[in-house]
């Protein structure tokens, strides 16, 4: 089973028509993105989130329990509003502005989790965004403990956002402990330079890697890269033309904890796994928002 914690949120995507710029919500959220993709790979799957008293609250509750999934814990929080991530496009590629001033997603009352109820636990994905306030990071450590307390791999998605840190050195000090401890973890091209203030790819790896991290680099129309142990290797993608880049990533990483869930990580079935991972993930540029609910 994947447990992925974090937030969900809506995705305000923006249009522009006759000089008027509208925006319509979708359901989202990195980490309840990776849960819809792992289920729709076969997984079980819970996920754990907060949202507001509100009406986009209701809305995302709504919208996520048409994802089926095996557990879907959403605790509603009734002094703050549900967070709200702005979207615009331009040819595919998205510009995010986020709402969270004191909003829902980053204050999940880790003592309301049961995770007892969890059963033949595997992985705990852990969604990065809350790292930006002090609040999300005392839950991402627990989060991070309680994986190691049972045993189970944890597993981070970068999503490397400076906009909601006061600087740089506040965002490497958030990411930091989640890049060492996690046992999966995943970045995007920019993201691994920008966090390493490296440009060679494999030197950028080689000083951030940890033993026995399956480690992975999307490298968007060229496919994804992996590195675990001395194995490394890049697994190519058919090349689409996107309409909405957003969840993507999401795609492609849920789709992979769930193919690699109850396997050994060798090296033909990481590439296997690398391949599913990588069609879910141009399948996703094809539509608008992340996930088809």
């Amino acid at each position: 089973m994947i447990l992925a914690v974090g937030e969900i949120l809506a995705d305000m995507i923006g249009d522009n028509e006759n000089e008027n710029l509208t925006f319509k919500a979708f359901c989202g959220g990195a980490p309840f993105n990776v849960a819809v993709n792992a289920k729709m790979s076969g997984s079980t799957v819970g996920f754990i989130g907060r949202v507001g008293y509100d009406v986009i609250g209701r809305f995302l509750c709504n919208e996520a329990k048409k994802a089926g999934l095996d557990y879907l814990d959403i605790q509603i929080d009734k002094q703050r509003n549900t967070t709200l991530a702005f979207v615009t496009l331009s040819n595919g590629e998205r510009d995010f502005a986020f709402n969270r001033h004191d909003t829902a997603d980053y204050n999940v009352d880790f003592d309301e989790i049961d995770f007892s109820k969890y059963g033949d636990l595997k992985i705990i994905h852990l969604g990065s965004l809350m790292l930006s306030e002090k609040n999300g990071r005392d839950l991402a450590r627990k989060i991070a403990n309680k994986a190691k307390e049972l045993g189970v791999k944890l597993s981070f998605d970068m999503n490397f956002r400076m906009d909601t840190y006061e600087n740089f050195n506040d965002a490497i000090v958030a990411y930091k402990p989640y890049v060492e401890r996690a046992d999966i973890i995943k970045f995007s091209e920019d993201e691994l330079k920008l966090y390493t203030g490296i440009d060679d790819i494999k030197s950028a790896i080689e000083s951030i890697y940890q033993k026995d991290q399956l480690f992975l680099l999307t490298l968007g129309s060229k496919g994804s890269l992996y590195y675990y142990n001395g194995m490394s290797g890049v697994v190519p993608t058919k090349k689409v033309t996107p309409i909405d880049t957003t969840g993507a990533g999401d795609a492609f990483f849920g789709t992979l904890l769930s193919c690699l869930e109850n396997q050994k990580w060798t090296e033909q079935n990481i590439q296997n796994a690398l391949e599913k991972a990588n069609e879910q993930g141009a399948k996703t540029t094809q539509f608008l928002g992340a996930i088809k609910l």
